[in-house]
């Protein structure tokens, strides 16, 4: 071997030791995919922790649910926080994603929003309900509406229900399925919608003040951060967890939020 060739074998071993060690992966900034609102507040805070500890963070935020977890398993970004593990799961189910989470971080409990009607047993026969139209956070309003008594849904439906899982429905509720990030936007066209937090929030909706009802905080439904598979145990992950588990990151949510956000960790 001569020497050039010598020397350039021993340079890709270094470069791939470093990467291996993710000693290099601070040469550019971690990508951090959220939605926006409360996940990239929460971020913003996170980032100035995680500074202190030599990491350095670019917050890259997205309008819907699925292009988070589409970019992060293409490589685009090198973790997102924006998602609960019954999400994450049926992602992995529907799409084959080698994702997996390394930590929790708030819950949202989801409320439902009227401008019509006060109450929800105001609601009239045949009103036009709105539900987010991917499987778990569909699922898990239908099982609000079942806590609160209006639905019955099939033994069995769990997480996953949908309409077709309904099998008392006194007041006929129309269920109307859209992309959640619509769900508020289109509030004045429905009798009433549940709306997640996160959404709920950018839109200017206060969850405590303005929801008609809200789902329990004992609900399976924390959020996490996820990276993929291959990365789960390099350096920078469980920093970024370090960071983001930090007491700063507690009593900014705790303030900024009063209530409406709660931490999961």
């Amino acid at each position: 071997m001569n020497k050039r060739s010598l020397l350039q074998s021993t340079l890709a071993l270094a470069l791939a030791a470093g990467f291996a060690s993710g000693v290099l992966a601070q040469d550019k900034p971690l990508k951090i995919g959220v939605t926006a609102g409360p996940h990239a507040q929460i971020f913003e805070q996170v980032k100035k922790v995680a500074e202190k500890d030599g990491l350095k963070i670019q917050i890259v935020e997205f309008s819907d649910y699925v292009q988070p977890n589409a970019a992060l398993a293409a490589g685009d970004l090198d973790a997102n926080s924006y998602q609960h593990k019954p999400y994450l799961d049926a992602q992995i189910k529907d799409r084959g994603y080698k994702l997996v989470p390394v930590g929790y971080t708030v819950n949202f409990p989801i409320g439902l929003y009227s401008k019509k009607v006060k109450k929800l047993e105001d609601l009239k026969e045949g009103a036009k309900f709105g539900i987010p139209n991917d499987p778990t956070n569909g699922g898990r309003v239908l099982l609000v509406l079942q806590d609160k008594g209006l639905i019955k849904l099939k033994d069995g439906a769990g997480l996953k229900a949908t309409p077709l899982d309904v099998v008392s429905n006194p007041k006929k509720l129309k269920f109307v399925e859209l992309d959640a990030a619509q769900l508020a936007r289109s509030l004045d066209d429905l009798d009433a919608s549940a709306i997640n937090t996160n959404f709920a929030i950018s839109a200017g909706l206060n969850p405590k003040t303005d929801s008609i009802a809200q789902e329990s905080a004992k609900s399976p439904y924390a959020n996490l951060i996820a990276v993929r598979e291959a990365d789960k145990d390099k350096p920078w992950v469980a920093k970024l967890v370090k960071a983001y588990h930090s007491e700063e990151i507690r009593k900014f949510i705790e303030v900024e939020f009063k209530g409406a956000v709660l931490s999961a960790f």
